[in-house]
């Protein structure tokens, strides 16, 4: 799940963050959630991540497109990891199906499951979905972790 941020009065207060001219990626709320989001990705568990296309109109960014390269960030916006999109799909909530939802890798039994707890996620975060909620699903290969790997330079390479 992507974040974003909200001003008191409900609006977006910016776009996503850019790290060596490639945007950033942005798994969950600050926190506990994030750190152990960004844990999954970098053990290679988590190859999928969900956001909602009324989101990236209201943060004016495009879809991430098959290729692309994204900075996997932490809580201070600060590069954990590389990793690029493999696909991209935006279909109803109610259609997602569910090898993407596993591919998200955070221990979901079902996709009834899946939906309940992104359903929840995007409520707690102020953008309450339905069946017919069009959500973005992004795949992604990890490319290089921070640590050891891409950390400054050209990051598209």
């Amino acid at each position: 799940m992507r974040e974003r941020e909200i001003d008191a009065g409900g609006s977006v207060g910016r776009m996503w963050p850019r790290i060596g001219g490639l945007r950033t990626l942005a798994l969950g709320t600050p926190g506990e959630l994030r750190t152990r989001l960004n844990t999954l990705v970098l053990a290679g568990v988590k190859t999928a991540t969900a956001g909602l296309t009324v989101e990236y109109a209201q943060e004016g960014e495009e879809l991430e497109h098959v290729g692309e390269r994204l900075v996997l960030v932490d809580d201070e916006d600060s590069l954990v990891g590389v990793v690029e999109v493999t696909g991209v799909e935006a279909v109803r909530l109610a259609d997602v199906p569910w090898d993407f939802a596993r591919a998200e890798g955070e221990g979901d039994r079902s996709i009834e499951e899946w939906r309940e707890g992104h359903a929840a996620y995007w409520a707690r975060v102020g953008t309450p979905v339905t069946d017919d909620s069009e959500v973005v699903c992004v795949r992604f290969r990890l490319v290089s972790a921070g640590d050891g790997g891409i950390t400054t330079g050209d990051l598209s390479t």
